[in-house]
Order: C-alpha cells, then sequence, then structure tokens
C-alpha cells in the first residue's frame, strides 16, 4: 500500500497529501488526523478513554513513520522534528503550499504560451502556403 503513494520530492505535494490521507484512511491509522489528541490518562479514566487513547497513540505513531517514509531525505531533514502527525502535516503543507501555487502558476503560463506558438505556426504555414 505504501508503494501507492509517490515520495514527496518538492514538485508533486497535493498529489502526495491526497495519496496519504487515502492510503491512511484505508489502514485505518488516520485516527490521529481525525481526531484532536486525547488527554492523558488518569486514575479514573474508563476503560472506553483507555482504548480511545491506546489507539490514537497507535494511530499517530504508525501515520508519523509512514509519512517520513514517503517523504524523500533531503526534505525530511528540513522539517521540524514534531512528534505529532497533525503538527507534521501541517508543517509540510505550511512549506509546500506555495511551491504548489509556482509550480501550477507556472504550467498555466506554459499552457498559454504553447497555444500562443500553436495559433503562430498556423499563421505561418497559412501565409506560407497561400501567400499574398
Amino acid at each position: 500500500m505504501a508503494s501507492a503513494v509517490p515520495i514527496l520530492n518538492g514538485n508533486n505535494f497535493s498529489e502526495w497529501k491526497e495519496n496519504v490521507e487515502f492510503t491512511l484512511g484505508v489502514l485505518d491509522l488516520d485516527l490521529a488526523l481525525r481526531k484532536e489528541e486525547p488527554n492523558p490518562l488518569t486514575n479514573i479514566s474508563t476503560e472506553e478513554a483507555k482504548a480511545f487513547h491506546k489507539a490514537w497513540e497507535k494511530a499517530n505513531r504508525l501515520s508519523m513513520m509512514f509519512l517520513r517514509m514517503t517523504i524523500a531525505s533531503n526534505i525530511k531533514t528540513s522539517l521540524p522534528n514534531v512528534d505529532k502527525v497533525k503538527a507534521y502535516l501541517t508543517a509540510i503543507e505550511e512549506r509546500f503550499k506555495t511551491a504548489d501555487k509556482f509550480l501550477a502558476g507556472k504550467l498555466m503560463t506554459e499552457a498559454s504560451d504553447s497555444q500562443s506558438v500553436s495559433r503562430k505556426r498556423k499563421s505561418l504555414c497559412v501565409h506560407l502556403l497561400y501567400p499574398v
């Protein structure tokens, strides 16, 4: 399942995030992303609270391992050292959302430039075929 998630390389954040969230959901490891961290356990914690705490801790730990496994090494070293998956994903998103916007803008510019070149090429062909 992890092999279906592309390695985050700096140019594919949106695709990476979508795949990570889907995969963690399918593996039932997204609890730490969907729910806030539970309060610390006490002597009077219910069995239900203890079970939720245990499930949340496991989901958080395995999700962190999964995220780190799907990030390029050169990027990992520049990310903050946190132990909560929600905070880690937020830090990654902050780092790459501007890169995603830049890439989208660049692709839009290239697309419009290629359309312009295509129109000019057609105009030139018509001019060469049918000189005035």
